[in-house]
């Protein structure tokens, strides 16, 4: 059984990956059209071509971490030794080096490639310690729960924060109103400095307070020996295809929020107990969710043990799918904001159920494949994951961007001041859209064939083998 101080350490890690994570997610769209002044066109290209590279650099660090050997391990090292390039690179993602318009597309490819390798750089491994941290299924699911709940913690804190952090810098550097302050690129950038600091001290407590308790001699097959068992490895191809949706989804919906409270909610619904300022709808959406996050996290090891992991997904994808379409239906006014809250509430408490079980799936399909292929590649199988999400999330970054061009949204415009028929894209990408991409997850999960009884079986061959 792990210590508690495990637990937590572990938990810190995703409190520190996702704090960014959470900021690239719900804000870098945003920051690029209407602090930057990047064309959506070319933010859209730029969160898509990228990924061409993570499909490259995330199976690349896989098959690294597997192979290093260390006195502090195969995967934990990588904390210690990434935190400070993490930080420094999310502070020039967030910077504007006030260039012409050809230069600051160059710099904007530029730091983000670099953002995204950093970023495969210390998450592959700190996600792949799981498999060599404990060898029980249920105790894996344990540690995910943690490590989710950690991580919705950090981005309660910095998606609650992150718009009046940014206005009060903002209002430090002397801009004249609210909406100035916000879009000030000087403000976004210190903000991403403090941030920095902050997520760089999480990754060096992860270090400190975990350990590698599976020893594993090094690596005796060949990277291509360990790519050919992946590529015949059915149930990774049914979730990595089933994750990829679900990230896509979730990626579309957090990049459209700030766009739509900002010109369909905050025009018309006015909360009078409060001095609601400029884009701060947003801000309270998003922190509510993560609260709710962190109530489904802590719920998913008793739900998992009654219903299994793979019903307990399915079931959750299914009731996002109609929450999602529920929400065209609420509308933009005081009463309408409320009843968005209550929807993101349920939402959120579904997504923090399965984002659990995301990590312990492929952790139960490292087993997997150590039973049928005699080589669990673990970090090979974890980088798949951060890959899906890095996917995810680029398609939904771009698909917004080229949406929103193609609904007439306009960039020169104030973000208040735009036609119909972008306010009505904005609203297809806030329900119909993302609930279609849910189903498709579903159909994927409903293939999957690892259950309960299956991860039984495979668990006690493995243990009268060893």
């Amino acid at each position: 059984m792990a210590k508690l101080s495990e637990k937590i350490g572990y938990g810190l890690g995703d409190m520190a990956s996702s704090t960014f994570w959470k900021i690239f997610t719900a804000y870098l769209p945003f920051f690029y059209a209407q602090v930057f002044h990047l064309s959506l066109a070319a933010t859209g290209t730029l969160m898509l071509v990228t990924r061409i590279w993570d499909a490259v650099s995330d199976p690349m660090m896989g098959i690294i971490a597997d192979r290093t050997q260390t006195r502090w391990g195969k995967y934990r090292p990588y904390l210690l030794w990434m935190a400070l390039p993490f930080a420094i690179a999310g502070v020039l993602l967030f910077t504007d080096p006030g260039l012409g318009e050809t230069g600051k597309t160059i710099w904007a490819f530029a730091t983000y490639i670099l953002m995204m390798t950093v970023y495969t750089g210390i998450n592959v491994p700190y996600g792949s310690m799981l498999g060599v941290m404990t060898e029980d299924s249920d105790e894996k699911t344990v540690f995910s729960s943690y490590r989710m709940f950690f991580a919705y913690g950090g981005s309660f804190i910095i998606l609650a924060a992150w718009e009046p952090l940014v206005k009060w810098l903002g209002g430090l550097m002397g801009s004249s109103s609210a909406e100035a302050a916000y879009l000030s690129p000087s403000a976004w950038q210190m903000g991403m400095v403090l941030v920095g600091i902050y997520v760089a001290a999480l990754f060096v407590l992860t270090f400190l307070m975990t350990r590698e308790h599976i020893l594993t001699a090094p690596k005796q097959t060949s990277v291509a020996g360990d790519l050919a068992t992946l590529t015949h490895n059915g149930p990774w191809w049914i979730l990595l295809a089933g994750v990829l949706c679900m990230n896509f989804f979730n990626a579309i919906r957090y990049a459209a929020i700030p766009f739509y409270f900002i010109c369909v909610v905050a025009p018309d619904a006015t909360l009078s107990f409060l001095s609601w300022e400029f884009a701060f709808y947003a801000g309270v959406f998003l922190a509510v969710g993560e609260v709710a996050n962190m109530t489904g996290v802590a719920c998913t090891p008793a739900i998992t043990r009654l219903l299994g992991k793979k019903s307990t997904f399915l079931l959750s994808l299914v009731a996002i799918a109609v929450l999602c379409s529920g929400f065209y239906f609420i509308p933009a006014t005081t009463e309408g904001y409320w009843l968005m809250l209550i929807v993101q509430v349920v939402f959120c408490i579904l997504t923090g159920v399965i984002s659990p079980l995301v990590w312990s799936m492929y952790a139960d399909i490292s087993d997997y494949a150590e039973l049928k292929f005699k080589t669990a590649s673990t970090g090979l199988i974890f980088s798949s994951s951060s890959m899906a999400q890095k996917f995810g999330g680029a398609l939904g970054g771009a698909g917004v961007m080229w949406l929103l061009g193609a609904f007439g949204y306009d960039t020169t415009e104030g973000v208040t001041s735009q036609t119909p028929e972008a306010v009505q894209g904005i609203r297809y990408l806030m329900s119909f859209i993302p609930a279609a991409i849910a189903l498709l997850s579903a159909a994927f999960i409903l293939a999957y064939p690892l259950t309960t009884q299956r991860m039984r079986e495979i668990n006690a061959q493995l243990r009268r083998n060893s």
